[in-house]
């Protein structure tokens, strides 16, 4: 006969806290939590290339259009980096989400932790297109894809060792993690660059996009 305990744990009869089986409805439990991380992550990475496109700037009336949007390529120029490497991580992230069961309380703060930077790209982003020949600037935008990077390592190492689902495919985890783990290192270097070329720099980042778009799509991950 079930106790209250049970009922609060979402349990059936006979299976307890203690080695238990948990019942259908808290196995889906994390599920639900996946569901919704999934559902919050969506709004905030659109949100933030959104805001990447509204850093180019409308030309003012009685300015010559065609001459005020040739005169805007830094922007441009800024603009094409930020929103590639975002929608190759909302790519993988979606991707890499597929391999858990669920969600513990970590695992979302790491997400949120995670979120906070996609959310801060737009403003690297304005600041290199207003002062693309800045030392500064570069470094900012290259350090923000490189945090960005370093807390996808760590919600994807998390939930490797941690939520990794029983059945998920260990060839795919592995080829998962030797992608990601470059990443950092990768635009941590190219930020350095921006002490010799800001410009340069720069670069390097829609480079490294677009080694990461081919590596998913064309060559695909080795297994």
């Amino acid at each position: 006969m079930s106790s209250p305990a049970d009922t609060a744990w979402g349990l059936t009869p006979g299976h307890g806290p203690r080695g238990r089986v948990p019942s259908r409805s808290a196995r889906s439990l994390g599920a639900v939590r996946i569901t919704r991380l999934e559902a919050f992550a969506d709004g905030v990475f659109a949100i933030a290339v959104t805001l990447l496109v509204l850093e180019i700037g409308i030309p003012k009336s009685g300015e010559e259009p065609g001459h005020a949007i040739t005169g805007q390529w830094a922007q441009y120029f800024a603009y094409v980096p930020p929103f590639v490497t975002t929608g190759i991580m909302w790519v993988n992230h979606h991707a890499m989400l597929e391999h858990f069961s669920r969600a513990d309380r970590r695992f979302l703060f790491l997400n949120v932790l995670f979120l906070m930077c996609i959310a801060f790209a737009p403003f690297p982003t304005a600041l290199v297109a207003e002062h693309l020949h800045s030392t500064t600037a570069a470094l900012v935008y290259g350090t923000s894809f490189m945090v960005t990077a370093v807390m996808f390592n760590a919600i994807w190492h998390y939930g490797r060792l941690h939520l990794l689902r029983p059945d998920a495919d260990p060839r795919a985890v592995s080829g998962i993690t030797r992608s990601y783990l470059p990443g950092p290192l990768m635009y941590g270097g190219s930020a350095l660059v921006a002490f010799a070329s800001p410009v340069a720099s720069i670069a390097l980042y829609g480079a490294i996009a677009c080694v990461y778009v081919l590596s998913e799509t064309v060559w695909g991950r080795a297994a």
